[in-house]
């Protein structure tokens, strides 16, 4: 039988939704295989289901959609849209019981970050350091939830901040870190300033399904 973990309270069994707040619903589709996965271990929800929890990675090209909906974002904080960034799909996959009946739901969650044209913040130490001396208990609580913060080898994935902290994102919000292997992490932080550049790959359209899982 496959090892599982109970989430503690119906908010915590929405905590992956949070993030609709940095991205929308999407499906499987083409293109080439994720540049990473993430499978977590079994969790079960309030309702005595069963919930598993897969993360594609990329990062991709934002579909036109998306670009669209950061453009409107951005300009209604003042602020010219520099680029977007598909950081990664997540995919919830539920098992349980409806109306007495065996049921099965799921769906998956694009994690988009839109450039827009914010200025660097001057208090980045400060938020850094708040990340440093937090993020031990932030994997905590999020490995009592979901089964375990992701390791490869025994080494913690990094946390990263989908709205960066250099242009003003909140070092401990739940909505706001995703862990990422090394290599991919590495990506990003060379991508982000290019996403925050005029005229780069991030202002264009990519596709509506950029992988396959």
């Amino acid at each position: 039988m496959a090892a599982t973990s109970t989430i503690r309270s119906p908010a915590s069994a929405a905590v992956l939704l949070a993030l609709v707040g940095c991205g929308s619903a999407t499906v499987g589709g083409g293109g080439s295989p994720a540049r990473a996965k993430w499978v977590g271990s079994v969790v079960r929800t309030p309702d005595g289901g069963q919930l598993r929890t897969t993360i594609y990675y990329g990062p991709w090209q934002c579909s036109a959609a998306f670009l669209v909906r950061c453009e409107s974002k951005c300009a209604a904080q003042g602020y010219p849209l520099m680029g977007c960034m598909w950081l990664a799909d997540i995919k919830g996959d539920w098992q349980g019981r409806y109306l007495f009946m065996p049921a099965e739901a799921g769906g998956r969650l694009a994690i988009t970050h839109c450039c827009c044209d914010y200025p660097k913040v001057s208090d980045g130490k400060w938020r850094r350091d708040t990340w440093k001396n937090s993020r031990n208990a932030f994997r905590d609580e999020w490995g009592r939830e979901f089964g375990g913060w992701p390791s490869t080898g025994g080494v913690n994935w990094q946390g990263h901040h989908i709205f960066d902290l250099r242009h003003g994102g909140a070092p401990v919000a739940r909505d706001n870190v995703l862990p990422v292997p090394d290599d991919v992490h590495g990506v990003l932080n060379r991508e982000y300033p290019a996403c925050y550049a005029p005229g780069g790959q991030w202002l264009k359209p990519g596709p509506e399904r950029p992988y396959v899982d």
